[in-house]
């Protein structure tokens, strides 16, 4: 790798880190940087997964004292249905050619962003919507297709889980980001670990942007309460998967 490449994928994770412990989206800019260094489709995907998993690990740990004891199903349960669908997402990924997966990402792109923009109303909506107490057998199905969408592309991810979490009864907004946090982890470490039997993971690239989100990831959670425009940060991050969608298009 050049020094510009390792700039590149250096910042990229710490700007990831940051913005999935804050608001999301980290993925809009580990996937295209792991990319334009030459790292081919699939794997670039299966190695951001790997570089943002201990972001995910550090900023819920900054959210350890906000972890909530709400919802209509247990956290162990939420753990074992999300890594049954993150397992079945991750073979999916193993199994789309390079080909092929380079013309669905500008799609997956495309949709990632919209729900990314769409998040708080989408939240408000679902809340609005949802009846108390949401049966058991309808959370676990929601937790569990959403599982299998992580564990096959991760970005988005953050908002959909967040969106599910309010269907289940969740209101603290730090909790929910907290016990986001700790799921995003497992569904990546179970992707990763099945990606990395099928030799999809780029390790040099892997382990210079997980150390760069680990940090990142830690400082975004300390310093969330304090930002007061959540919706210009949101914003930002929406332009980029925007610009990032239509780079993969015109690609």
């Amino acid at each position: 790798m050049t020094v510009l490449e390792l700039a590149l994928l250096g910042f990229a994770g710490l700007a990831a880190g940051v913005l999935n412990a804050v608001a999301g989206g980290g993925t809009f800019l580990t996937l295209p940087a792991l990319i334009y260094a030459g790292v081919p489709p699939v794997i670039a995907n299966a190695t951001s997964t790997l570089a943002v998993l201990p972001g995910y690990v550090s900023s819920a740990w900054a959210f350890r004292d906000d972890l909530p004891a709400e919802g209509t199903l247990s956290t162990r349960t939420i753990i074992v249905i999300a890594s049954i669908g993150s397992a079945l997402g991750a073979g999916l990924l193993i199994l789309t050619p390079g080909d092929a997966f380079l013309w669905i990402v500008p799609w997956l792109l495309l949709t990632a962003t919209l729900l990314f923009a769409a998040g708080p109303m989408l939240t408000q909506h679902i809340q609005a919507g949802a009846p108390d107490g949401v049966g058991s057998w309808i959370s676990g199905l929601a937790i569990f297709a959403v599982s299998i969408y992580g564990g096959y592309f991760n970005g988005g991810l953050g908002i959909l889980l967040l969106a599910v979490f309010s269907v289940l009864g969740f209101t603290n907004l730090h909790g929910m980001n907290g016990l986001k946090n700790i799921l995003a982890a497992v569904l990546s470490l179970i992707s990763v670990g099945a990606f990395s039997l099928a030799g999809l993971i780029a390790w040099e690239q892997a382990i210079l942007m997980a150390i760069c989100a680990t940090l990142g990831g830690y400082a975004g959670a300390r310093v969330s309460r304090k930002i007061v425009r959540t919706d210009l940060l949101r914003a930002f991050v929406t332009l980029v998967g925007v610009g990032m969608t239509v780079a993969f298009f015109v690609r």
